[in-house]
């Protein structure tokens, strides 16, 4: 067995016993409401046998360790339950609006490395100058602000009184790249806010461990090129904090599209997770928080793999 394979088979081994718990808190949604699940969805006027039907088509008439048993077995098969109100399966109905929300997410995504890693590198280099000042109220400024108000004053500014793009709406990229972007750009900058903030940060601080470093201060008096030294020697060894970065932000950002998803009526999952809540659809909200907690998990372990293949020191630790 080669020392790759056997790294990714123990980093699968360490992310089991966390899908067990994602899984079992998923299954406790319904479980932990305060009151009747059957007759919070039932509604307050519905008769007792309606009720009882409800209760039944959920399995709540059966023993805990039963309804364990075959939520864990109905995982296993690839069933993450059926909606109450859309009259079709969770996962048929998140694969319907998984590509607005990877789209946002994607997207916001490509804003924020380069603009984010840019202005971390930046303030890092000129450390105490205005330039690092300016860059580091951006950043706070960016962390700080809520999106939704953000989201509402560009809606306002953007879409209503300068008509530069749609304040709602989706169009496939498939079906028409160039009205794609126009839907989706200014949700994905202002998804985009929180994120460059905290790369930019994350950046910094990474970049200014490795600048006081002997190396740098060696490749210095050789003669070495300040952009070389920035570029190939510095931010190479900062890669591993800035990959970590990057798979909180991408999870921020397929949690963060509840919001803008939301205020630019974007058809995503995360309006999906909205109107489930809203219509009292209990089992699609625990489906799609259980795939969003899988797919959370998914990304941890992705980034793990990937800093573990950046700094072959970091498979010792």
């Amino acid at each position: 067995m080669t020392p790759a394979i056997r790294l990714i088979l123990i980093k699968l081994l360490q992310a089991v016993p966390v899908v067990l718990i994602v899984s079992i808190l998923a299954f406790l949604v319904l479980n932990l409401l305060p009151g009747d699940p059957a007759v919070i969805i039932a509604g307050d006027q519905a008769t007792p046998a309606a009720i009882e039907a409800v209760r039944h088509s959920l399995g709540l008439d059966r023993p805990f360790i039963v309804q364990l048993g075959i939520w864990f077995l109905h995982i296993v098969h690839g069933n993450f339950g059926n909606s109450l109100v859309l009259n079709q399966t969770v996962a048929s109905a998140m694969l319907q609006r998984l590509p607005v929300t990877l789209s946002l997410a994607g997207l916001s995504l490509a804003i924020t490395l380069p603009i984010g890693i840019g202005l971390g590198s930046l303030a890092a280099y000129y450390r105490g100058s205005w330039i690092d000042s300016s860059v580091m109220t951006v950043a706070l400024v960016g962390v700080s602000v809520p999106s939704f108000w953000v989201a509402g004053l560009a809606v306002a500014l953007f879409s209503v009184v300068l008509g530069w793009f749609p304040s709602s709406g989706y169009v496939p990229f498939a079906q028409n790249p160039a009205q794609w972007l126009r839907a989706l750009l200014l949700p994905s900058i202002i998804l985009s806010l929180f994120e460059i903030g905290f790369l930019s940060r994350m950046t910094r601080s990474a970049m200014l461990d490795v600048f006081g470093q002997d190396f740098i201060r060696t490749a210095r008096s050789k003669g070495i090129s300040e952009w070389r030294i920035v570029s190939k020697h510095a931010f190479r060894n900062a890669l591993v904090m800035v990959i970590t970065a990057t798979g909180i932000l991408l999870s921020a950002a397929i949690g963060g599209s509840v919001v803008i998803e939301q205020v630019f009526a974007l058809p995503g999952v995360g309006r999906l997770v909205v109107e489930g809540i809203l219509a009292r659809d209990y089992p699609l909200v625990q489906g799609v928080m259980l795939i969003y907690g899988l797919t959370f998990v998914l990304i941890n372990l992705i980034v793990d793999l990937a800093y573990s293949f950046a700094d072959p020191r970091v498979r010792y630790d």
